[in-house]
């Protein structure tokens, strides 16, 4: 694994030989990342369907919010019901801005340990911090006790069925008993001091470790131990996600598009609703009731394979919406894609069409997860 906290052009940490055969390293959001390892994007993507990968996502941002005010201040900033998670419990939330847009999508728990601990995207971690800064220099000027910490821990994400037996070699917690969006602090593979989360961006049973950054190479290398263990890159994370139906943010998802719009309502909280304390709500609101003009769906197409900005054409061949990710899908082994329509023909099962290379192919309206999803729930 490249060392986590690598940043673009300062390559490092240990990396095993095997590791670095057909190893490619691609520039992410200022960071140098693996796109894939040997033996390559297809094999890898479908080790972690049957099997389970390992991958570093510690370009991520990870920031704890300690005081007694922090569940009021992550609530003026994003729309979930906060207050309502239990200890250790997390969800997926939007942050958003007064024209109702999303700015990003977070995990934010409410950890038992007096402090919200939140996971934001790479890509976003600039603009984010600076709302988060601004916003709590806001409420602390109020009299409000709210403080920001950013962490420096790596984050590892072990994902696929074969998860829960690795990592319970390694754990004296029971992981039967940590559900999908909860987690725990505890000792992995000898290494204390770890936030494991069950959840991924895979649609896999599996968790997210946030881990020392001293020790991070420590714990893969003990990971990498297992043999069903596969190092896995950028390219099996963003087939793997589609195929779950989840949004990446950028393509998907950005600051032009609502909740609503994005198919992503169940994120609003009930009592925030009610309230409309959140930024945008008015917009947003309004969007549910009157319904908004377009949507984001899922496709499934003939011909060849259908990739961002390709035009999604309606049944009279004029152009009705823009596919936002696509590939072909290794599990399926047929072109996947999702994208915004015009909300009239967002209905799963209606017959439209993709224009690639000036050629019109067959296209249909498919619900998500194109794969289903295997999030574990305790009994």
């Amino acid at each position: 694994a490249t060392r986590p906290g690598c940043r673009a052009g300062r390559p490092g940490g240990t990396r095993s030989p095997e590791a670095l055969t057909g190893l490619l390293m691609v520039p992410f959001a200022g960071w140098s990342l693996p796109a894939h390892y040997a033996p390559g994007h297809l094999e890898s993507h479908l080790h972690t369907r049957r099997h389970c990968s390992l991958f570093d996502v510690s370009h991520m941002l990870q920031s704890r919010v300690y005081g007694r005010d922090r569940v009021k201040f992550m609530e003026s900033l994003v729309v979930g019901d906060i207050a309502e998670l239990k200890p250790d419990q997390g969800t997926l939330t939007l942050l958003t801005n007064e024209k109702g847009g999303i700015v990003d999508d977070l995990i934010v728990t409410n950890t038992s340990e007096e402090h919200l601990y939140v996971v934001s995207n790479a890509g976003c971690a600039d603009k984010d911090l600076a709302i988060m800064k601004d916003r709590v220099k806001e409420l602390q000027a109020a009299g409000s006790d709210v403080h920001l910490e950013v962490m420096d821990n790596a984050l590892l994400a072990l994902q696929g069925p074969s998860m829960a037996r690795v990592l319970q070699a390694g754990l004296s917690n029971d992981l039967g008993k940590l559900s999908f969006m909860n987690s725990a602090t505890m000792t992995v593979f000898g290494v204390p001091g770890c936030r494991v989360t069950r959840c991924g961006y895979t649609g896999e049973d599996g968790v997210e470790i946030s881990v020392p950054a001293a020790r991070a190479v420590e714990l893969v290398e003990r990971l990498l131990g297992d043999p069903e263990v596969w190092l896995a890159g950028l390219a099996a994370r963003d087939s793997l996600r589609l195929e779950a139906g989840l949004c990446l943010y950028g393509n998907d998802i950005d600051e032009t598009i609502t909740p609503v719009e994005a198919s992503l309502v169940w994120t609003l909280g009930k009592r925030r609703r009610t309230a409309m304390d959140f930024p945008g709500a008015a917009v947003i609101m309004a969007q549910i009731k009157e319904k908004p003009k377009r949507r984001r769906v899922g496709l499934t197409s003939e011909g060849p394979p259908v990739r961002a900005h390709t035009a999604i054409l309606g049944p009279e061949g004029r152009r009705i919406g823009t596919v936002t990710s696509g590939c072909p899908s290794p599990s399926l082994r047929k072109n996947i894609a999702m994208g915004y329509v015009e909300a009239a023909y967002g209905r799963a099962g209606t017959a439209l069409a993709v224009e690639v290379r000036k050629q019109q192919h067959p296209a249909l309206v498919t619900k998500m997860p194109f794969v289903p999803t295997h999030y574990y729930m305790a009994k």
